[in-house]
């Protein structure tokens, strides 16, 4: 008897022993959780004015500081600028940004759906950071090009991050070989296939506000819905039906934050919402700007189709040529004198000069609003470098100056005047981050000139 009480006790004592050394993970949860949208490949602000917010060197500062280990970040789609070689080639910097900042996964936006599938499938297989879509579909297959969701592990909860793309809310067609599938039906086939394998499902839903509203009507076991494209931020976290539902937007400039409390068996619970700016008191993270340093060494060195004038005069009509092509803005100095002495004095004499501090005399982002007809057959190439049609010129605002040459010199053949010009001609650069804030009354100002008064003599400006 007693050898049985005593082999009793040691066993006991085993299985308390061994149960100690394998307790269960909590019952409860808390999960911060930090989102974006609509970054638009923005890796750090352009410079182009002092004071500007936003920037991925701007968040990776901001998640480093206060983001635990255990926090879901994810993005809710157009993480991307566009659809040039060039966004491509910056694309797969912004991943790799992504994949520092440890992001879950990234949405499919209107912009990432402007791409072929093809090059959907390679960026699908080199991406260092998962990439989700329900609905965007290979045209042919109607199979999704990339996963439909992924499940991550938070102690003891099974977290679902589902990607949809609204195809109404793109602004432009699809890529090659693409085709945008019913949004609802993918959500359906999703939920269908995540019954009994989540404890909470976050759907990223790239649309409106209002069909962010409607999917929580529709879809309750999506507990969470964070969005999309939408005019701007939210201003406050929104209760849909059961779902939790918020939204951001800005170009990089600002970050949805959800402090969320999970129970076993029990409804979701919000700590704490907040959109959070990142201004520019924030300090930019130095190893993304060089990342930033890479990617435009990199655009330097590449053969662009921006760089063809074939290709950019594929468009035109077989027959047809230009009626007026770029001469650059020192054809016109010396007719044009008190014009070219404001001019000279302006900003925009310089404008080419603030892209070579900043190595980004190269990127075809950037040159456009810093050189003269950039992506026109006759206006300015990255291999002219320095050399011509550089700097915001006559030509910038007013368009090419060609016949108007030919006219003055004396070619009776031609008779050509410039259209008028208001505030959307400036607005063409001054927008968004590129610019502060438009104001006619305080920009026109600095530039002021007209027409030539005949009794007024000016000497000729040159650019210093």
């Amino acid at each position: 008897m007693r050898c049985f009480i005593k082999f009793n006790l040691v066993a006991l004592l085993v299985l308390f022993i061994g149960g100690c050394g394998k307790q269960s993970p909590p019952a409860t949860l808390d999960l911060p959780v930090y989102f974006t949208c609509d970054t638009r490949g923005r890796l750090e602000p352009c410079g182009c004015f002092a004071g500007q917010f936003g920037g991925l060197t701007r968040l990776k500062t901001v998640l480093d500081a206060e983001a635990p280990a255990g926090a879901l970040r994810v993005d809710a789609g157009d993480a991307i600028g566009g659809h040039e070689d060039y966004d491509l080639l910056e694309y797969r910097y912004v991943l790799r940004a992504f994949a520092a900042m440890n992001y879950d996964a990234l949405n499919v936006g209107g912009r990432e759906a402007q791409f072929s599938a093809a090059q959907l499938r390679e960026i699908k297989q080199t991406s260092p950071v998962p990439i989700v879509s329900a609905n965007l579909l290979d045209k042919t297959s109607r199979r999704p090009i990339f996963d439909g969701y992924r499940i991550v592990q938070r102690g003891a909860f099974r977290i679902a991050i589902l990607g949809v793309l609204d195809p109404h809310s793109l602004d432009e067609k699809t890529g090659d070989g693409l085709a945008v599938g019913d949004m609802e039906t993918a959500i359906e086939h999703s939920l269908a296939e995540l019954r009994g394998k989540a404890d909470l499902i976050v759907l990223l839903a790239f649309t409106d506000e209002a069909t962010l509203a409607r999917l929580a009507q529709q879809f309750y076991e999506c507990q969470v819905i964070l969005g999309g494209k939408v005019s701007q931020p939210a201003q406050e976290l929104r209760r849909e039906n059961r779902s939790l539902v918020y939204f951001v937007t800005n170009e990089s400039r600002a970050l949805g934050i959800l402090r969320l409390q999970l129970a076993k068996d029990a409804p979701l619970q919000v700590t704490a919402s907040e959109i959070r700016l990142l201004h520019d008191q924030i300090p930019q993270n130095q190893s993304f700007r060089d990342l930033m340093k890479n990617y435009r060494e990199e655009v330097r060195r590449t053969r662009l189709a921006v760089d063809d004038p074939n290709y950019l005069s594929a468009d035109t009509v077989p027959g047809v040529r230009t009626a007026a092509s770029y001469v650059g803005s020192e054809r016109c100095l010396a007719c044009h004198t008190s014009a070219a002495a404001v001019w000279a004095a302006s900003a925009h004499a310089h404008a080419y000069e603030t892209l070579v501090r900043r190595g980004a005399d190269a990127d075809p982002k950037c040159i456009g609003c810093h050189t003269v007809g950039f992506g026109n057959p006759s206006g300015y190439r990255r291999e002219f470098g320095a050399a011509k049609l550089v700097d915001v010129g006559c030509e910038s605002c007013h368009g090419p100056g060609s016949l108007h040459v030919r006219e003055k010199n004396g070619d009776a053949t031609i008779n050509f005047t410039y259209r008028p010009l208001d505030a959307g001609d400036c607005r063409k650069c001054h927008y968004g981050e590129f610019s502060r804030r438009f104001d006619w009354d305080q920009f026109w100002p600095l530039i002021r000139h007209g027409k030539e008064l005949p009794s007024r003599a000016v000497k000729p400006a040159t650019k210093p």
